[in-house]
């Protein structure tokens, strides 16, 4: 479970600054804290089916694309990502593992 709610978090953060959103403009927006929003951002909550209605709404998206990063993107959204995306296939789980954390230290906000 603690997999998807970080996957879901990840990809809320995602289409939140997709849309030029601060966490806290989408906490007045569907009504929540903004602790609850960078709670849900950081996997360390789940949400409600009330709130995953809401979230999706107010980012312009299906729920469905809160929880699989591929739904609705096609090559030709972004022929960078479909380059790395096709590169990627090609690694064995343990490169795929070892990426992955790199890309987890890139991406994770520095204090």
């Amino acid at each position: 479970m603690a997999k998807l709610q970080i996957q879901f978090g990840n990809l809320v953060a995602s289409h939140r600054r997709r849309c030029g959103l601060t966490q806290a403009a989408l906490a007045e927006q569907i009504d929540l804290s903004e602790d609850m929003i960078a709670r849900i951002e950081a996997g360390g909550t789940g949400a409600s089916f009330k709130t995953i209605g809401k979230l999706a709404d107010a980012l312009g998206v299906t729920a469905a694309a809160l929880f699989d990063d591929t739904v609705g993107l096609t090559d030709n959204d972004n022929p960078e990502l479909a380059v790395l995306r096709s590169r990627l296939a090609k690694l064995s789980p343990s490169d795929v593992k070892w990426l992955s954390g790199i890309v987890d230290a890139a991406l994770t906000p520095r204090r």
